[in-house]
């Protein structure tokens, strides 16, 4: 999502050539090929397949098959995006080779080192050279920790730039599915009204690998279903961690907590803007709720995207609040925000603006 615009932008550029690496760290199709497709992303360059391990493992591969990338094609920058671990491999080997480095979505901070993600983002911003913000209080961040000012360059949302150009088409993809256990089918707008029921994601460590966690977190999500529907595309280690804990007994009772497979990115742009408001873990969700202004309720102690709190529709919230703050949406008191500065589906011609002046 935030790959596709960029290599759109810079399609047939008459001065920058590039050259699209996918590091094969999202290796599913629901999660990478399902992607590429729906937003028309030209088949990657270069795939270096090294598919899923533990963070060290899968980081000292990307290292190892990245380097022979940059020394088989000597570009003269390499740009990253986001926070995983292709993010901070592919920075460290570029920085060691003297390659220029540009970290899009710089400094964002959780304040939470218990988050892989936040390691990876302190790791590719001590070291690269050129970064691109998504928000104001970002740039302060990178301030704080020492970046010059003329490094940074707030420039708005990549992943609004998806969403603006790919909303009309997501709101018409047909959103049917089957429910994880059985073979019945439902179909949104056939068997929800638009605005009638939330979508549900959850797959942190946080809330999901523990049992009294998880257990918690669903006997909430029980709760909440019998007032409105809840529909739940599950997270292959969320569901599986249901299933070894043994708790697929609490959906049991549960008619109106709907479990599906993960979706594609048309299908859940779907789900989500047509949804009464969002409940989550996740961080782009954060975002994408915040222009569509959904109320979300992002079950975390912190988040690293808190414009989307001080001036979008987000709050954060825990498990044992979930079915206050529901009852409050329901109640008619959701959370109304704004669209921060620069989310206007332009970010990409500002960034290719940018290269064109330093490479």
């Amino acid at each position: 999502m935030k790959i596709a615009p960029l290599m759109h932008a810079l399609k047939g550029h008459d001065s920058i050539q590039t050259i699209l690496v996918h590091t094969g760290q999202h290796y599913d199709v629901k999660m990478s090929q399902q992607f590429f497709d729906e937003l028309q992303i030209p088949e990657p360059d270069i795939n270096l397949e090294v598919g899923s391990a533990s963070h060290a493992v899968q980081t000292a591969k990307i290292m190892t098959r990245f380097e022979q990338v940059c020394m088989d094609e000597k570009p003269d920058a390499v740009l990253v995006v986001g926070d995983v671990n292709s993010t901070a491999a592919c920075t460290l080997v570029a920085s060691k080779m003297g390659i220029k480095c540009i970290h899009y979505e710089a400094g964002l901070r959780s304040r939470d080192r218990s988050m892989p993600e936040e390691i990876n983002r302190l790791v590719t911003d001590a070291i690269s050279d050129i970064f691109i913000t998504t928000s104001y209080d970002a740039d302060e961040n990178l301030l704080k920790e020492g970046v010059a000012q003329d490094q940074i360059h707030m420039f708005g949302n990549l992943m609004i730039d998806s969403l603006v150009s790919n909303l009309k088409k997501a709101e018409a993809t047909k959103l049917s599915f089957k429910l994880l256990n059985t073979d019945k089918d439902i179909q949104l707008n056939r068997d929800f009204i638009s605005r009638k029921y939330a979508a549900i994601t959850f797959h942190r460590p946080n809330n999901v690998d523990y049992p009294s966690t998880l257990e918690k977190l669903f006997v909430e999500l029980a709760k909440i279903s019998q007032y409105i529907p809840l529909i739940f595309p599950i997270h292959p280690r969320t569901y599986k961690n249901l299933q070894e804990f043994n708790l697929l007994h609490l959906l049991d009772n549960c008619p109106n907590l709907f479990l599906i497979e993960p979706l594609g990115y048309l299908q859940f742009i779907h789900l989500v803007s047509q949804s009464m408001f969002v409940l989550t873990d996740s961080g782009g969700i954060q975002e994408e709720t915040t222009y569509l202004n959904i109320p979300c309720l992002t079950v975390r102690p912190s988040t690293e995207r808190p414009v989307t709190i001080t001036e979008g529709s987000n709050k954060l919230i825990t498990i044992e609040a979930i079915s206050d703050e529901v009852e409050m949406i329901l109640g008619g008191k959701a959370k109304s925000g704004n669209v921060p500065k620069f989310w206007d589906g332009n970010t990409a011609e500002r960034i290719v603006n940018l290269l064109e002046e330093i490479l």
